[in-house]
């Protein structure tokens, strides 16, 4: 009796988001420091050692190595398979709601970027140009191929080609969700004679409304700074840091935020 497809695909997309989630590892750790993401071959930051390919295995790696490096033996951090994991299910999960198609193609390659963005904002306060703006183009290439909804477009030029709302759509989302923060943070480092928000935050945003367009991209960014809010004002209240100087990582909320709503809420977003 042949696979239900209907599984067959989630699971298919799931193994690739394990292997893909190893790779992902690879850019949190090296795209910070400047360093190729393809060679050399996966090491150990520690000792330098390179790792082989047994034990480069998606989870089984480092559940065989109990979490620690077969040469020096120091901690693996747990980064790396739960990097992995959450890879491996947000892949299943979009194919089991979005299909096997090209808009399902568009949203795994995005929770690709947003989860390398997560960690390395949370890590090191750092949203590299290579993934906000590199992605931003990225995005602007799938708004040409996968048609993105319920926008502007359909407001002001209703009867343009669907290729062309599409684009403008996009464009409408990254630039009104993105612009009002970029001022407001400006407004503030001027008043203040501090950063509030940095430009990297503001290039996520813009990616986000490329991505998911205007209505979409306000509820990631909604929910992004409710939650960071909230878990940063805890966050400082149990640690005892100053709220005036404490850095919050909010690229990592609203990371987290974005992949929510492209999981939970495909009705937004499009659902081809």
């Amino acid at each position: 009796m042949p696979a239900d497809p209907g599984l067959l695909y989630p699971l298919l997309a799931g193994i690739a988001g394990l292997l893909i989630g190893s790779f992902l590892n690879v850019c949190i750790y090296r795209i910070p420091r400047g360093m190729s993401v393809v060679f050399p071959g996966s090491f150990c930051p520690e000792c330098a050692r390179a790792i082989a390919w047994y034990d480069n295995i998606p989870l089984l790696g480092y559940l065989y190595l109990r979490g620690r490096c077969r040469g020096c033996r120091q901690p693996i951090g747990l980064q790396y398979p739960i990097v992995e994991l959450v890879t491996g299910v947000a892949f299943g999960l979009t194919a089991a709601k979005y299909g096997w198609n090209l808009s399902a193609l568009k949203w795994v390659v995005f929770e690709a970027i947003l989860i390398v963005l997560f960690w390395t904002d949370l890590e090191e306060r750092i949203l590299p140009d290579e993934l906000t703006l590199g992605g931003l183009a990225v995005g602007v290439l799938f708004a040409i191929f996968v048609y993105l909804p319920r926008g502007l477009a359909e407001l002001f030029l209703p009867s343009a080609a669907p290729v062309w709302q599409s684009l403008l759509n996009a464009a409408a989302g990254a630039v009104i969700i993105a612009a009002p923060m970029w001022l407001t943070a400006a407004i503030y480092e001027r008043l203040r004679g501090r950063a509030g928000l940095g430009l990297g935050d503001v290039k996520l945003l813009a990616l986000l409304g490329v991505f998911l367009g205007l209505g979409a991209g306000l509820l990631a960014l909604v929910i992004g700074a409710i939650a960071g809010s909230a878990i940063g004002l805890v966050y400082i209240w149990f640690t005892h840091k100053r709220a005036a100087s404490y850095e919050l990582p909010f690229g990592t909320f609203l990371c987290a935020a974005a992949v929510a709503v492209v999981l939970f809420a495909p009705g937004l977003v499009g659902r081809f």
